[in-house]
Formats: C-alpha cells, structure tokens, sequence
C-alpha cells in the first residue's frame, strides 16, 4: 500500500505541479493583452519576458525528466564465481520475503544497500532488477546483520516499492530541473520553489512508510537482535568510513597519491580500532526528525520493529566478509571500476602514508620558506636561511609575522614548533626518517632502525644562537643534512583549494572583476562579463573548472602576500590591501555586484580580518 500510495501522490502533485504553471500561462496571456492596451510593446516585453523564462523552464524540465533513463549505479557486478555465498542468501532471502530475486548484485562505494527496478510503462511493467551492496557494510557487519540488511532491501521489492518508485523519481527530477531553470530573482520562481516543497514533504512521508514496510521483513528474516544492531550499526560505521577517508586518505589524494587497496585499508582500519568503532556503535546520537527526512529517524525506526512480528534469526556472527570469495580482490577490483585515479601515483598502503605526510610536511615547510625568502631576500629559501636567521640573531624579528601577540625574544622561542617542522622535513629530505602507517593510531616518525624519532628537543636548541652549535651537531649525528631542505612550491598556489565565497563583478584597482574565495587566496577574473549574469556565470565557473584549474588560467593572490588589509567600509565593500612587495590592491563592491552566497561578503571579510590578525 505504502508504494500505490506514494505513486499516487507523487502522479497528483505532479499534476498539480502542471496545473499552476498552466493557470500562470493564462495569467501571463491574460497580463499581456492588458499591457498591450495600455503600455508600450517594448515594455510589454520587458515585463513579460521573466514570466515566459520560467513557463519554458517548465516545459523543459518535464522534457527532461520524461527522457532521463533510471540507469544503474556504477559498480561491480558480481556473478556466482565472486560472491558465491551471497548469491545463494539473496536467493534465499527473496524466496522468503515473496519476490523475485534481483537479476545483478554490484559492490558499490557507500555504507548502504540499496535496490532498482528498471520498470517499464510508469511502474505496470516489471524490469530488470539490481541489488546493491556497499562494501563497507561486508567490512563492518556480521553475516546475520548483513542478512536483516538484505532482507530489508528485498522487502522493498516484495512491496513493489522499486516498481512504482519510477514515477515519484521522474516527479522529483521534473522539478528539480524546472527549478534549477529559473533564476532565484524571477518572481514566478517562488511559486514553483513554494510547491516544489509541499511536493517533498508528501514524497518523503510516503518514503518514510516505505521504509517501515520494509523493516518488518528484515526482522521477520533475521531477528529482533540482528536488524536492531544492524541499524545502530549503520551511522557508525558512516562515521568511521569518513573519518578513514578523511584522516588517512585525503592528504594523500590531493598531494597526488592514491593507495593501492582503498577498500581493504578501511577493513584493516575496523579490525584495528574494534573497540572505538563498537563504543561508536552504541554512543551515536539519534537525529531529530524532519519532514525533509526519506527515512525514519533510528530510534522510531528501532521502536517500530519491537511491535513487528519475529522469526527465529539464527545467529551468525562470521563477518560479513565470508558473502564474498575474496573480499580484498573484490575492493581492488571495484577500486578499478569507481575510482578515477587521473595522473595520481598509485602506492602499497606503507609508501602511500609516507609519501602522503612527506607532501603535507613540505607544503608547511614551503609556506615558511616563502616567507623566510622575503624577509631576507633570498631567491631559493631553505632550512640553512632560515638557520642564518638564528646565528645572526634575528629569528625573532623574523618569526613575529607567525605570532602577532608575542615580543620579538617570545616569538624565537615559539617557533620551535614550526622548525620542529622543517627538521623534521629536513630528515626525510634526508633519506634518515619516515612515517610509519598506523591503523590504531596516528603514523609514527621513526629513523632507519624503525624506532620513533622526536626531534622537538633539537628544535628547541636550533631557535637561540648560543645553542645552535650543539642542535647541528645532533643532527649530524643522525645524519640529518640541512642543506637538503629547501622551498619546492616557490610561489602558493590554489591547488586542492577550496572555495568558501565568490563575487561578482567587483572593481579591483578600477576594473571589474569576478573574484573567487579560497580559503588559500582570491581568484581574480578580469573583465567578466556583464553585470546582470554574475551569479549564474559564476556558478557555471565553479562547475567547470576546478580552482586549481582556474587559478592557472587567471590572477592567483595568495593570502600570504597580502601583508595588511584596511577596510574603509564593509557594506558595499570598500578595502586596501598592501601587498609584500609594496602594492596597494584596491577593491571595491559596486551596487550591481552579485554575491555567490549570502555570506561571501562576510566571509571575505572575516579573511581580511585574519590577515590582520
């Protein structure tokens, strides 16, 4: 009932979507023969023209969305020989829950499962059927948690969910796309925009419903126990996969790198931190619910399941890695299959770390070679600059840029921690240390006997001249060669950057330009364009292009060289900023200038105000 329902609802709102635009049509003919009477044609034209936009945005959505085949998800399809063993429990499960078993199983990225139906005629027809299975789940879960996950998505076909969810995903496409066609300022937007969201909040409670329905399969297969754990499950299992992605594959990716194993380095990650990882399973808070939610909150979900009628649920608790044949060749073959690894460098797990925090540690050590390079003057800065500083006694004039609240004696002294930085840099410049992957904790930096390396104490005596002497010395002992470490990146540059803000039509030194905000510098664009299409030209920008990209073909400002900024008026914006090489940038917002956000004025302020800071 849930699924007839919600094709129903979705068929009457989509109707209804059509109905407004139809009485807008008649308003818009209706306006036009007034203004006709009594205005100018060219008036006319002007008044009418945003309305008649938007109508068209209509026709063009529902085109699109009529047209747009619901093709599978990328993955990897796994025949017998992969996945034996799941198979034959799809099989099983679909047998029990009444349905026909899915014709393909693909391995997919994600910490979910999920089903599609390929259905014909708006969900009359069946079609071919696909089950997807995300890998981190069979890293994560047990067989019998696994099995109530399964049977949760095979209930979703023995509910026809999959068959008549067809008409609610070309409803929503529908209107996305004659949203997404209107311009924010166009005054018939608001009406589609209103209906689009009483469109959702009746979609997504049929959802909802869905989602209960199928619920009571999974217990009914596997469980009160196992379907239970098995959600609880979900959220922290989530939250561990993007923590793995974020801590020990991130740095990596945007220095260049790839691992080899991505999927299995997340399964060794889970069996190295079980204990946390089963804390998490148990400490993960139940969000609030929403009407914008297309499942049930955890905790309504869990409730419900207590009232639902239990099978036995044979307990199993073999991982859920025992479905496939070989897990690890099936993450290095899915890796193939989704992950677009362009020019990066692919490396075994232990070089991949190294080299991961050796590109983390040079781009650090670069921004202070940068600046060692203008204080002194020096075209190719490198540790022995910076140790110049310190016999000659002016580390501290040097270092009060990098700490505005100390005094010239306080600020050598602090700057242990960033020379702590480049020895370190200077060690594996060096060929004498790495870092060593940790799967429990964070990498260790370790020298050739593989035993930790701490060079904190020897930073600490490298900061004052009198015990200079006595810090190289230690590091000649280690065979630590200053020398080896110099700037690679002479200049910031915007690569991996992310952008935080963008404005439209700003002068900059009396000519205009769009300008992109990154949390590392400003992209300027000169010349952009006229001042009516800012905002759509700079997200068509953004899409285009990655900031890296972008910087490349236009002016790249980094924030590093900007010594000081003096805001003469925020709103519209009115600012100097003097650059290092003694430049006066002028910039100035003009009363057609158009914001990307509401807050890229504020957030560009907020950067001229830590580069004050």
């Amino acid at each position: 009932m849930a699924a007839t329902y919600r094709a129903l609802a979705s068929v009457v709102m989509l109707i209804g979507f059509y109905v407004v635009a139809l009485l807008q049509l008649a308003a818009v003919v209706a306006l036009g023969f007034w203004l006709a009477d009594h205005t100018s044609g060219l008036l006319t034209g002007k008044l009418l023209l945003p309305l008649v936009v938007a109508l068209g945005a209509v026709v063009v959505g529902l085109w699109r969305a009529i047209r747009t085949k619901n093709e599978p998800a990328p993955g990897l399809a796994l025949d017998e020989g992969a996945a034996p063993a799941l198979w034959a429990t799809v099989r099983e499960l679909a047998a029990a829950v009444g349905t026909r078993a899915p014709d393909e199983i693909r391995l997919v990225p994600e910490v979910n499962a999920a089903v599609g139906e390929q259905s014909r005629l708006l969900g009359l027809v069946g079609g071919r059927r696909t089950l997807y299975v995300g890998l981190p789940l069979l890293y994560g879960m047990r067989v019998d948690q696994f099995r109530s996950v399964l049977a949760h998505e095979l209930g979703h076909y023995s509910g026809q969910h999959t068959r008549l969810g067809g008409v609610a995903y070309r409803g929503r496409l529908a209107i996305e796309e004659t949203i997404a066609r209107i311009s924010p300022r166009n005054p018939i937007g608001l009406v589609f925009r209103g209906y689009s969201k009483l469109y959702l909040m009746v979609d997504n409670a049929a959802s909802r419903r869905q989602e209960l329905e199928a619920d009571r399969s999974s217990v009914r297969l596997a469980g009160h126990e196992a379907a239970t754990s098995a959600l609880r499950a979900l959220p922290a299992l989530d939250a561990a996969w993007n923590f793995y992605l974020g801590r020990y594959v991130e740095s990596g990716w945007t220095a260049d790198l790839a691992p080899d194993d991505l999927f299995g380095g997340f399964g060794r990650l889970l069996e190295a931190r079980r204990v946390e990882i089963d804390r998490l399973r148990e400490e993960t808070p139940d969000p609030q619910p929403s009407r914008w939610d297309t499942h049930p909150p955890i905790g309504v979900r869990i409730a419900a399941m207590a009232d639902a009628p239990a099978g036995a649920g044979d307990p199993d608790d073999r991982p859920g890695s025992v479905l496939l044949a070989d897990i690890d060749t099936a993450g290095r073959r899915l890796q193939e299959v989704v992950v677009d690894h362009g020019s990066r460098r692919v490396l075994p797990w232990a070089e991949f770390t190294h080299a991961a925090i050796a590109a983390q540690v040079q781009r650090r050590a670069d921004g202070i070679y940068r600046a060692t390079g203008r204080f002194t003057g020096v075209s190719e800065p490198g540790l022995p600059t910076v140790l110049d500083l310190v016999r000659a006694g002016r580390l501290g004039e040097f270092a009060e840029q990098f700490f505005g609240d100390a005094t010239r004696k306080e600020a050598a002294a602090r700057f242990a921690g960033p020379m702590q930085t480049l020895l370190d840099n200077a060690a594996a410049r060096s060929g004498r240390a790495r870092w060593q992957l940790s799967w429990s904790g964070p990498a260790r930096f370790v020298g050739p006997d593989g035993e930790p390396w701490d060079l904190a104490e020897i930073a600490k005596l490298a900061v004052f001249p009198q015990t200079l002497d006595e810090a190289l010395a230690r590091l000649t002992e280690r065979g630590v060669d200053p020398t080896a470490a110099t700037v690679v990146q002479r200049r910031a540059t915007a690569d991996n950057a992310n952008l935080i803000g963008a404005l439209a039509n700003i002068k900059i030194d009396g000519r205009e330009h769009d300008v992109l905000v990154l949390d590392r510098g400003l992209i300027l664009i000169p010349d952009p364009g006229k001042a009516s299409k800012g905002e759509k030209r700079l997200r068509e920008m953004i899409a285009g292009a990655p900031t890296g990209e972008l910087a490349a073909r236009h002016p790249f400002l980094p924030y590093e060289e900007i010594t000081s900024v003096e805001v003469r008026r925020p709103v519209p914006l009115k600012a100097e900023l003097t650059l290092h090489d003694g430049r006066v940038m002028a910039v100035q917002e003009l009363f057609s200038s158009e914001l990307l956000e509401k807050k890229s004025r504020d957030t560009l302020l907020d950067v001229f105000a830590r580069i004050n800071g």
